[in-house]
């Protein structure tokens, strides 16, 4: 039994019209199933082609580069008189230096990584005793201890790669280290006054270094001794 849809009344199921307001008779058993819609964003995504190490080095480099002309034309029109533009450049040099290596760090060296980043150091304190009274102070304590602290550093990163990697073995490293970084600052700090050299300071600093390194060799000496430590510090 059917009625119509949109009248009500009672149909007969011979009939394809409903006889007071000719509504289609529809059989739902001969519908077709409708097509689902089509969905307005497409659910596949596009990819990009992932951002390469060296273009990201050459977008750093042209904003650098941008940076340091732009610093060094507005010193020369309107401030002549002082380098101010100088101290601008020194830091976008810092910036590469420090950012190429992580970049392309494949390409360059460790040690050369450091010397760069040293001698890069030392360019920028020269870079800044342009607006300074004289720049005596560079040549004399400035660029020697920067130097000084590349080497250590450099010192300090070969031996973690060739002799041991261990936090222990890290630690005697800086430890024996620190002493004779104070040492060469006094050292530099007499010859730059023209004093007697005589060393105060950093002997204070040096002693307890001493100590503790002699300590750390101990430990490291004894292999019982030295996994206590490192069961104990969580090593």
């Amino acid at each position: 039994m059917s009625y119509c849809v949109h009248c009500g009344v009672k149909l007969d199921p011979s009939l394809k019209k409903c006889p007071l307001c000719n509504t289609p008779v529809i059989d739902p058993g001969e519908l077709k199933p409708s097509e689902p819609p089509v969905p307005t964003y497409p659910k596949n995504y596009g990819e990009t082609e992932t951002v390469k190490s060296k273009d990201i080095l050459v977008l750093l480099t042209v904003a650098l580069i941008t940076t340091s002309i732009c610093a060094a034309g507005l010193n020369y029109m309107f401030y002549p008189d002082t380098a101010w533009s100088l101290l601008i450049i020194g830091i976008c040099l810092i910036v590469w230096v420090a950012a190429a290596p992580l970049l392309i760090a494949h390409y360059i060296p460790v040690y050369l990584s450091l010397l760069l980043d040293g001698l890069v150091a030392a360019l920028y304190l020269y870079f800044i005793s342009f607006v300074t009274v004289s720049r005596k102070w560079v040549f004399g304590l400035g660029i020697p201890i920067v130097l000084l602290i590349t080497l250590l550093l450099i010192l300090l990163t070969f031996l973690y790669r060739n002799v041991s990697k261990s936090r222990l073995a890290m630690a005697l490293y800086i430890y024996l280290l620190i002493p004779v970084l104070c040492i060469g600052i006094e050292c530099f700090i007499h010859f730059y006054f023209e004093s007697p050299l005589r060393l105060t300071w950093s002997l204070i600093v040096t002693a307890p270094c001493i100590v503790v390194a002699i300590i750390l060799i101990t430990v490291l000496s004894k292999k019982r001794l030295r996994e206590e430590v490192r069961r104990r510090l969580h090593f």
